[in-house]
């Protein structure tokens, strides 16, 4: 699958800078200026996703923008790579000096284009690092492989991340993976000249959202293997994440150190940031419930169990919860995974559901083992499904609630919500997670 990179063609080449699109998973290479190969490289092994599982049943407003606004620069700028660059132009000397120091370039064999000095004036350069720069570097791309590969990744896994943030916290987040991904490529190629362009550092942050979030999500990945391999598979998401961040991005910046055309900094900053993102807002999601439901700790003398208790027994939901979240953790836990099971379930027929979510989630953080997980997992799946319509959140929660299941009613319990389920979101995967 050749493709067009930004192109610095050498003459009688008829287009030298090629790659595959996709191999082990990962989205199309981030582009810098020049890829300085000499010949296409033939792709005889091809493994593409396509597509993932379960899906939100809503529009996905945002990533669909994004693409949008993408395919349009793209195609706006598009003129400008038939348009010979001007020798005259200050930017063609510096970018030329660029080039021929880093790369080794012999200046006098370097042809470029308009399109190929507007990417230099406006993709990122860690030499003259520049927010705007980042930012617009974000939405140029080097081709139209480069362009389709980046989103495809963004089509697939940019609905799930979108509907659990929100439109404006999708957005947000998206720009900001992309300015640390920037970061990381600054870091690694400190004092580089040349450009780095493309949308896949901002959607390696999506992956790392989604590689947290939606561990028990299956990706259909088409896999060519020529001549002997044709079909699509299913595979837990966390193992395609993995290939795409440890095969094709780790391992090759150990191996390399970072020189060549692909800015894998840009891709592992970018990822970093997602997972570490997304785990500050299940932290912080956590922390904000407890903030607001708090009351001051009950006095030393008397027991909080007994407190809690009380409270439930009088159906003062409120306040039980707002015991319970003013009990510091080491208390919390030594009252059980019962009690606060009991809580949950009771603001969650309360009409709490914000609150009973909080509590499930919390008990399920202190006790990573031991009875009642499953029936913490299921309430939390029933709250994320029935009330805050977030199907793919419950999926997970289900699939652990179905793995950790100690009787067959529980058990029965959660393949009815896993019903409800399929029968509410647009794919639910066809076999269970290995």
């Amino acid at each position: 699958m050749p493709s067009r990179a930004l192109a610095l063609r050498g003459p009688g080449r008829r287009d030298p800078l090629r790659s595959v699109a996709f191999r082990a998973g990962r989205p199309e290479r981030k582009r810098r200026a020049r890829d300085g190969y000499d010949r296409p490289r033939e792709a005889h092994a091809l493994f593409l996703p396509i597509g993932d599982s379960p899906n939100v049943p809503k529009a996905a407003w945002v990533t669909w923008g994004l693409i949008a606004v993408n395919v349009a620069v793209f195609l706006a700028l598009l003129p400008l790579s038939g348009i010979p660059a001007d020798p005259a132009d200050p930017a063609y000397a510096a970018y030329v000096r660029a080039l021929a120091a880093e790369r080794g370039y012999p200046p006098v064999r370097l042809q470029l284009s308009a399109y190929d000095l507007f990417c230099f004036r406006h993709g990122f350069r860690p030499a003259a690092p520049s927010l705007i720069d980042a930012l617009t570097g974000m939405f140029l791309h080097g081709g139209w492989m480069h362009l389709l590969g980046n989103m495809l990744f963004l089509w697939i896994y940019g609905d799930n991340v979108e509907h659990r943030l929100g439109r404006a916290g999708y957005l947000l987040a998206y720009l900001g993976t992309g300015l640390a991904a920037a970061l990381g490529d600054g870091l690694l190629r400190f004092g580089s000249g040349v450009p780095s362009i493309g949308a896949s550092g901002a959607i390696s942050g999506v992956l790392g959202f989604y590689f947290i979030w939606f561990p028990y999500n299956r990706v259909r990945v088409w896999v060519f293997l020529f001549p002997f391999l044709a079909r699509v598979i299913e595979l837990p998401a966390r193992v395609v994440l993995g290939i795409y961040i440890v095969a094709d991005n780790l391992l090759p910046l150990l191996l390399t150190g970072g020189a060549g055309s692909v800015s894998y900094g840009a891709h592992v900053g970018g990822f970093a940031a997602g997972c570490a993102a997304a785990l500050a807002i299940d932290r912080w999601v956590l922390l904000r419930h407890g903030a607001r439901r708090a009351r001051p700790a009950p006095v030393a003398d008397v027991p909080p169990e007994r407190l809690l208790r009380q409270a439930l027994l009088e159906g003062d939901v409120d306040r039980a919860a707002q015991l319970f979240f003013a009990l510091p953790a080491p208390i919390r836990r030594a009252l059980g995974p019962g009690l606060a099971l009991r809580l949950g379930q009771e603001l969650d027929r309360a009409g709490r559901h914000h609150a009973a979510l909080a509590v499930f989630q919390r008990m399920l953080a202190d006790h990573p083992h031991g009875p009642g997980r499953a029936l913490a997992h299921a309430g939390a799946a029933r709250v994320q499904l029935e009330e805050l319509h977030q199907p793919t959140a419950a999926y997970q929660h289900l699939l652990e609630a179905l793995d950790e299941a100690e009787t067959e009613e529980e058990a029965a319990m959660v393949r009815r919500l896993l019903a409800a389920l399929r029968a509410r979101t647009r794919t639910v995967p066809r076999h269970p997670p290995l």
